[in-house]
């Protein structure tokens, strides 16, 4: 969990550029502007990129931090279809708390917690899987290994 936080800080800066060149090129004005949604699918994309290009080659820059790699369940680096499809998985960490915001009409507090108590729950949901690991993943085939230190030569 704590990589998939550091993960999120390192995406902060991924998001603010990509966004930026979204909103100077497509010139919005605010963040009310009517393509909003066409930013959120933008940043969908940009990050579904990311995350296939880094697991493609076996870790991305928090793994590298945190001495995480991802393989498929024999072992071998991901194909970009698998680490492809690990990544829309992944979204069942947001999609469910984000799909019952805009019915419930939420607060952002609400939704805070929504959010936060649905990543809790899915993440304790990993200790009922045989091999302790994201569901996610077992569906994609996909596991998370510890790799060995870089050297520091």
């Amino acid at each position: 969990m704590a990589c998939w936080l550091y993960e999120g800080m390192l995406l902060f800066a991924v998001v603010f550029v990509a966004g930026w060149l979204f909103s100077t090129l497509g010139q919005m004005r605010d963040a009310m502007d009517s393509r909003r949604h066409l930013l959120q699918a933008f940043l969908f994309v940009v990050f579904g990129v990311y995350f296939v290009w880094f697991w493609t080659r076996g870790q991305t820059l928090a793994m590298k931090t945190w001495n995480i790699r991802i393989v498929d369940a024999h072992g071998r680096p991901l194909t970009q279809p698998r680490a492809l499809a690990r990544y829309l998985l992944s979204w069942i960490w947001f999609l469910p708390p984000l799909a019952a915001i805009a019915p419930f009409k939420l607060s952002g507090g609400e939704s805070t917690v929504l959010i936060f108590g649905w990543v809790a729950v899915w993440a304790l949901l990993a200790r009922f899987h045989p091999e302790r690991q994201f569901w996610h993943d077992a569906w994609a085939g996909t596991r998370l290994i510890t790799s060995k230190p870089m050297s520091r030569r």
